[in-house]
């Protein structure tokens, strides 16, 4: 199991970018090309023509994935942002924890 940074399920800040100071929650993770997709930020709007699968056509909102460096997990005492460390829990698991508060920082289930 990799200890990521940022894994799906997390609330995160966005530190940078037109989206500066938005929260969210990562519905999805690209390691490969170092991006997540964060609900409610990002958004983008595109015109589609009506095609047999979507009778209506129009402009469509929708995420569209932002780059990790960009994104910091909130912490859970203070909600603000910050940096993520790992540290082995009392029944021997590595944990994250944030580095301001030293709490640990749990991912929700999407």
């Amino acid at each position: 199991m990799s200890l990521a940074r940022i894994r799906k399920g997390d609330t995160v800040v966005v530190i940078s970018g037109d989206d500066k100071g938005q929260t969210g929650r990562v519905l999805q993770v690209f390691p490969e090309h170092g991006r997540v997709l964060v609900e409610g930020v990002n958004k983008v709007k595109r015109h589609t023509r009506p095609t047999p699968r979507n009778r209506e056509g129009g402009i469509i909102e929708a995420e569209r994935p932002i780059a990790l460096s960009k994104v910091m997990p909130l912490d859970p005492e203070t909600g603000k942002g910050t940096r993520v460390r790992t540290q082995i829990s009392s029944d021997g698991s590595k944990v994250r924890v944030g580095v301001k508060s030293g709490k640990e920082i749990k991912s929700e289930t999407v």
